[in-house]
């Protein structure tokens, strides 16, 4: 079990992007004092912890209403994961939306910054894999672990800012962006093995 929780956790961790997260947070917080700032962190963190259970819990039912094999779900997912991959690597085009309340707690940094489509198809394909209370529990514990470690970024944002500067969160954004490449990968590759196995 505690092996299950390690992997769930890291890959979710990543899967968050939170030194991605992190950036966008801090360029559209900069005109904030540090309390402001706070409360949109703690305020973001409980509705990411929101979206990734919702979305955990009705992955079966989506899988049963559109007749979406896990397989090919799979596939889709790892796709979308590969494109977010290469958007934090070669970075970004366009100018962040820019906020100037605590709304930007919700949107944009929940969804779709946080909990975008890679990581909704993540949470769908594991909802609908998982199937013993016992699994579930250690993949709740693990998803709600890895947001709650991404909200502590946000909350000691400034402090990571002095720490690593502009440009080391961009280098460690990259580095998310390698390690979801490297998971977009293997989604694909079980997919299209579930396929090909089929009898």
């Amino acid at each position: 079990m505690l092996g299950v929780f390690i992997n769930t956790f890291i890959k979710f961790f990543f899967l968050l992007t939170p030194f991605f997260l992190l950036s966008t947070f801090l360029s559209m917080t900069k005109e904030m004092d540090g309390s402001k700032k706070r409360k949109i962190a703690i305020k973001s963190t409980v509705s990411i912890i929101a979206v990734c259970l919702v979305l955990f819990f009705i992955g079966n039912q989506i899988f049963a209403v559109f007749g979406i094999t896990l397989d090919s779900f799979r596939i889709g997912t790892g796709i979308l994961l590969l494109i977010s991959a290469a958007t934090l690597v070669l970075g970004p085009k366009g100018e962040q939306v820019q906020g100037q309340s605590d709304d930007i707690a919700v949107v944009p940094l929940a969804i779709p910054v946080a909990v975008g489509p890679a990581t909704t198809g993540a949470l769908l394909v594991m909802g609908g894999e998982l199937s013993r209370a016992a699994d579930i529990a250690v993949a709740i514990a693990a998803i709600v672990t890895a947001v709650v470690c991404v909200g502590f970024f946000l909350f000691a944002s400034g402090f990571i800012e002095r720490v690593v500067k502009k440009q080391g969160l961009t280098i460690l954004s990259k580095v998310t962006g390698l390690i979801l490449a490297a998971l977009a990968s293997q989604m694909i590759m079980t997919g299209v093995m579930g396929f090909l196995n089929r009898d």
